[in-house]
Formats: structure tokens, sequence, C-alpha cells
């Protein structure tokens, strides 16, 4: 900050980190152009900054940017928070989604608010038969002509505010679906599907072997993560649906694997 007369001195490497910190405590996510910006210092400053921090586990990078890395044994960032991050994208990936969607068809949408976000753009469709895991999507299609919702039950989670488990599992494995919407806060060409619990794994797989599409809606943002537990591979996905910020290599090796790729335009914030 400067004040007349007197031009503050460049923060020492320890104070910009803890400022890093405290605007990532705040947004969650942030790109490299931005903090660079917010904190008044170069791109390879901030890039220093983030590989340092990484090291210490205290963030991690993310193309283009950087995010907070979970504490151990904590559970991921409450979903009233991650609701926040990405709007743009989330909102533009979830009506992409929603144009794959016909008549008739029984879909199931993941836990998750891009997933969530696809019930908006439902609306006139008919004889659909959404399937889910997500209490705020079953709210969400809460008087929505044309429209039935089944909950897949299973053991709750307050913090994703969904279910999970072998209970939830079981009730997939008695529907035959035709399009799965799947959500991940880490994806990656090498790496696949990841999360962070083991019975959302179950979970997800159960979707998976339902369905007869399959779909990965995630925003660039969480390209390159990895989480400790698998779900799957890219090559066992269908297609997957994000944003135009995807690098262009990260694109090639998707489509290498022979996967769709629908990279959809995201409005401005703002």
């Amino acid at each position: 900050m400067e004040t007349e007369g007197h031009v503050a001195a460049p923060l020492i490497p320890e104070e910009r980190h803890q400022e890093l910190l405290r605007l990532l405590r705040r947004s969650g996510v942030l790109s490299i152009r931005t903090l660079t910006g917010l904190m008044g210092v170069s791109h390879m400053t901030v890039r220093r900054d983030i590989a340092t921090l990484e090291e210490a586990g205290r963030v991690v990078a993310v193309q283009g940017g950087v995010r907070l890395a979970e504490e151990p044994g904590r559970p991921p960032r409450a979903r009233a928070g991650r609701a926040a991050l990405e709007l743009p994208r989330k909102r533009a990936i979830a009506e992409h989604a929603a144009s794959l969607v016909d008549d008739g068809m029984v879909v199931f949408l993941d836990a998750g608010t891009t997933c969530e976000s696809v019930v908006a753009h439902l609306a006139g469709r008919s004889g659909v038969t959404v399937v889910t895991n997500d209490f705020g999507t079953v709210r969400a299609l809460h008087g929505l002509s044309g429209i039935d919702a089944v909950h897949t039950g299973g053991a709750v989670d307050p913090d994703s505010d969904s279910a999970s488990g072998p209970l939830a599992a079981a009730t997939l494995g008695a529907l035959a679906v035709d399009l799965c919407f799947l959500s991940t806060g880490s994806w990656d060409a090498g790496r696949g599907v990841t999360i962070h619990a083991t019975d959302k794994v179950t979970l997800k797989r159960a979707a998976m072997a339902a369905s007869g599409r399959r779909v990965l809606l995630a925003d660039s943002t969480k390209y390159g993560t990895h989480e400790r537990f698998r779900v799957a591979g890219l090559d066992e996905l269908d297609l997957v649906v994000t944003d135009d910020e995807l690098p262009a290599a990260a694109a090639r090796r998707i489509e290498e694997l022979g996967v769709g790729l629908h990279r959809v335009p995201a409005p401005a914030a703002g």
C-alpha cells in the first residue's frame, strides 16, 4: 500500500506466501493472471511462490492457476463454498450437458454443483427420469413438470449434501440408465478421474456400469490434479465436457485416448 510521499516496500517471500494463502482461502481457486494483478508481482514470482507452497503441501498447482490443498484427514471444502467457484464455467458446461438429454431418457446426475446446474436447463423435456444421489438436485427437480426424480438413498454426507456407499450403488444396479453425468474435483489424462473417498468410488462405478453412455462434467481448473482413489481412466468414458480454457496439449492427450471432447466457451464473469 502506498501513502502520500511514501512507496510501500516490496513484500518479502514469506509475506507474499501468506498473502497468496489468504487470497486462496477467500476464493478457493485463482488463476496466475489474477494473482499477479492482486499481488502486484510478476508472473514468474507468482509461479515461484506457488512452487514453494506446493512443496510444503499448502497448495496444489492446476492448469493456469492454483488451489488450496486439502488438509490431511479433512474432507473437501463444503458445498456452500464450492458452489461459488468458477460459476461461469460450470453454468456453460451444465447448459451444454443438458443439450445431450433427449425426451424419454433415464439420466444419472452425480453429486455436485455442476451436475445440479444441469437441472435448470431441462425444463421442457418430456418423459425424462433423473436418478441422483444429490439432495440439492432432488430439491431443484421438485415441481419440474415432465421429469420424474429418483434418489438413490445411501449413507448421507452432510458436507457434499449427497449420499453414497453400497446402498446407493445397489439402487443404481437395479436401473437401466441411458446417460450418466459424472462429476469430480480432480481429473487428468494420465491418472483419470480420482476422488478422496472410497464410498464415492463405489457409487460412481455403479453409475458407470448402469449406463449406456458415460460423460464427465469437469471444468479446466480441476485438470492436472489428483486424489488418492481412482474412479476410472478417461478412456472408460465416452465424452468429456469442459470449458475452452483447457490447454491444447491436454485436449490432444484426451482425444488420443479415443474419448470425445467438447470444450464449451464460458461467458466472462461479472
